[in-house]
């Protein structure tokens, strides 16, 4: 088992000017208030590390024990479903979704049915379409929120929906909310507090650009994160301490750190936009946060136009068929704003070119 986006993430998506990436551009180390004498290499970390399950509760509303520190988002949701699953249990995941999502599931034996999140809806979630597609088998739905790929937003309203749904039927509801993150100050409350049937996962990486400190957590019942403990004692029993005691300090810093990614956001949004405006040849939900947007190319083979943006344009984008939608690609725009700038600026002349040509 594995996963193809991922590999494509790590071994064919760079590009000088690289629109497929999915969070903000790294932080600066040196902008953080950090001494060589603040770290340590061994620490006191047992089942999770005292200060930094603190801060996670606190910033989440939430008691420390209800928290699981994983090692970034991917590990969280791992972790979550390999406490919510049994082999051959029904996993009920929306579509088009994050695909790793799916590996996971499959990996730990879990057997996948699907609903729609639709272009002509904004890629909404509808709760009818959920209870349609729930069966009495059904142990976990999942979703994304904000929605990868296509950054579209779900309610309080909508997310409580789903779970009632999943709770008459005794399934529980893993809602990944990395894309969340990027509210900053006006961050909806986790979808944990909605009800004992959620469990949420998130880190500090795609709205942050901390995603070398692996902070990320799983949200839950008390009982799920004991188990979740003692699972992740067959993986990695015992955390990097200087990446726990890098993660307490962005914490303590976390407004300074999400005021530069919003200016950031802020900027490329613009240049989005003006992009967006500007074309015919596309179909898209224009999302108002987060880091990505998903368009559709309405003719033409997507895999022979991100050959020539890529080998003439020197401009990557993530194509569709990672999410089992080949006619879209997905965008980010948390790249430094100069680079988005330029790299949006090619995939116009791309598209362009590739329209005349078909």
């Amino acid at each position: 088992m594995g996963s193809p986006y991922m590999e494509f993430a790590k071994l064919r998506s760079g590009a000088k000017y690289n629109l497929a990436t999915s969070g903000i551009m790294s932080y600066p180390l040196a902008d953080l208030p950090v001494r060589i004498e603040d770290l340590e290499i061994n620490g006191p970390t047992v089942y999770g590390y005292a200060p930094l399950q603190e801060r996670l509760a606190r910033y989440n509303g939430v008691p420390p024990e209800c928290v699981f520190a994983a090692a970034g988002t991917s590990f969280a949701n791992h972790m979550a479903m390999a406490v919510c699953l049994n082999p051959g249990d029904e996993v009920l995941i929306e579509h088009p979704t994050y695909e790793l999502l799916e590996s996971t599931a499959s990996y730990l034996g879990a057997k996948l049915r699907r609903f729609e999140r639709r272009l002509e809806d904004k890629f909404r979630i509808d709760p009818a379409e959920v209870e349609r597609q729930i069966t009495p088998a059904t142990k976990l739905v999942i979703l994304t929120n904000l929605h990868n790929p296509t950054g579209a937003y779900a309610d309080e309203a909508t997310v409580r929906a789903v779970g009632e749904i999943a709770k008459s039927r005794g399934a529980r509801v893993l809602v990944d909310e990395v894309y969340l993150e990027a509210f900053y100050g006006n961050r909806p409350r986790p979808a944990f507090h909605f009800g004992d049937q959620f469990v949420v996962t998130s880190s500090l990486t795609k709205a942050f650009g901390l995603s070398g400190l692996r902070c990320g957590w799983v949200l839950a019942g008390q009982e799920l994160v004991h188990r979740m403990w003692r699972i992740n004692d067959l993986y990695a029993a015992t955390p990097a301490h200087p990446a726990e005691l890098l993660s307490v300090i962005a914490f303590d810093h976390l407004d300074k750190v999400a005021a530069r990614a919003k200016l950031l956001l802020d900027e490329n949004r613009s240049s989005l936009n003006a992009f967006l405006d500007a074309r015919d040849d596309l179909d898209f939900y224009r999302p108002e946060q987060g880091t990505i947007v998903f368009p559709k190319l309405r003719s033409g083979d997507v895999e022979a136009f991100i050959r020539l943006l890529r080998e003439k344009y020197e401009t990557s984008v993530v194509p569709g068929k990672y999410f089992d939608m080949p006619q879209y690609f997905r965008v980010g725009i948390g790249g430094d704003p100069e680079m988005t700038r330029a790299g949006l600026e090619r995939l116009a002349l791309a598209l362009d070119e590739f329209r005349r040509a078909v």
